[in-house]
């Protein structure tokens, strides 16, 4: 666990890094293994006991401290980084500031949650048994860890073959809310996409997919999500859609997933820094959502205007997710409002060849203003007037 969470955090050789809630050291010796100069820091005089006995090493000093209260200068690591111990901190947006504080602008503050780390390892486990059954011997469950896995890889072919295997899962347990709702999410992202011959067609499975889980749970946060983000993307009431999203979150705190759509709720009723706010939360919780949270935390950046940042973020996941045909729209009405055309104007050709819907109605963007600044932006970018 130790070596991913590191590279994730994009820890260097030669760099200072201080490991908060170090425990007994383990992330602390792997730091020293990769060639940083490390601290670890743990309020456990006991831990700490056990660290120095066992992961002792002339890179490594482990001090006993208050994570919510570091005693050290600002900016004098390169790094911060707490795997496992923030949930057990009683006010952790304070050991997050503290982390921030003490890390040199531009560096790495990495943490990760209990919940976060083995909720995605344990379903990956259950997808590859899953893909190692034979075929004539799937259940419902099986049905849908197949699907699941096909929508993380973002594409048209992909989602088409989920939907048909959460189907089958459905025709097995009609009651399956976890299968009913990831086959509405999945008539969302071929829609979202323009990978639909019949969009009103498309609108009307995913709503009524939806509201067949509403019927049959009310208490299944993954259903619950999925659920939130298809009817708002369709139209039906925004408010309603961030209560199933609250509700999801109430009864799963650390589900990271579920701070994705509630972020994208937020961005679709204009508040782009409480949006932000709930990615960055997310990609706390778990370094799993980032290919689904830099993209938007990219919009979230688009809507406040801060155009160069956006630019940036959004770059980014089209060389991480190249099939998604949003991220293209927005890095290519950024690149028009930052005068950049023929960037632009390349974007859209590169749009083209991942959806024929160059431009969409955009209504699930419920600010006015907002919207318009996105298609103003795309109209610009491919050479129309209005």
């Amino acid at each position: 666990m130790a070596d991913p969470f590191l590279s994730f955090a994009g820890v260097e050789s030669g760099q200072r890094v201080l490991d908060v809630g170090c425990g007994t050291g383990i992330i602390t010796l792997a730091l020293a293994q990769r060639g940083c100069t490390a601290v670890g820091v743990d309020a456990s005089e006991a831990y700490l006991a056990g660290a120095r006995y066992r992961r002792s090493h002339p890179a490594i000093i482990y001090e006993h401290g208050d994570a919510q209260s570091l005693a050290h200068a600002t900016a004098s690591f390169d790094a911060s980084v707490s795997l496992l111990a923030i949930d057990v901190i009683p006010e952790p947006e304070k050991a997050e500031a503290e982390m921030r504080r003490v890390t040199r602008p531009g560096g790495a503050v990495a943490c990760g949650s209990v919940t976060g780390v083995i909720e995605p390892t344990l379903q990956a486990a259950e997808t590859r048994r899953s893909a190692e059954r034979p075929t004539s011997d799937l259940t419902a469950y099986d049905l849908y860890l197949r699907a699941l896995s096909l929508t993380h890889t973002w594409e048209e072919g992909s989602t088409i073959a989920a939907l048909d295997l959460l189907i089958r899962a459905v025709e097995r347990d009609p009651h399956y809310g976890p299968a009913l709702g990831l086959a509405a999410f999945c008539h969302y992202i071929l829609h979202v996409n323009g990978w639909t011959n019949d969009p009103e067609l498309n609108q009307c499975a995913g709503v009524d997919l939806c509201r067949q889980v509403l019927r049959v749970t009310s208490d299944d946060p993954r259903a619950l999500r999925w659920t939130a983000q298809t009817l708002a993307y369709f139209g039906e009431d925004i408010g309603a859609a961030i209560e199933l999203i609250d509700r999801a979150l109430a009864l799963n705190p650390s589900f990271a997933d579920a701070y994705v759509t509630s972020g994208t709720l937020r961005l679709w009723v204009g508040q782009p820094e409480l949006a932000i706010d709930h990615f960055e939360t997310s990609l706390r919780l778990s370094p799993h959502t980032r290919r689904a949270c830099t993209p938007l935390i990219g919009m979230g950046h688009f809507f406040a205007q801060r155009f160069e940042e956006a630019a940036a973020m959004l770059l980014r996941s089209v060389q991480e997710r190249p099939g998604w045909a949003p991220t293209y729209r927005f890095l290519a009405a950024c690149y028009a409002h930052m005068g950049r055309l023929d960037e632009a104007r390349e974007t859209i050709e590169r749009l083209k060849a991942v959806t024929p819907v160059v431009v969409p109605n955009a209504m699930h963007w419920r600010i006015p203003e907002h919207r318009e600044l996105f298609l103003s932006g795309l109209r610009l970018a491919t050479g129309e007037t209005k």
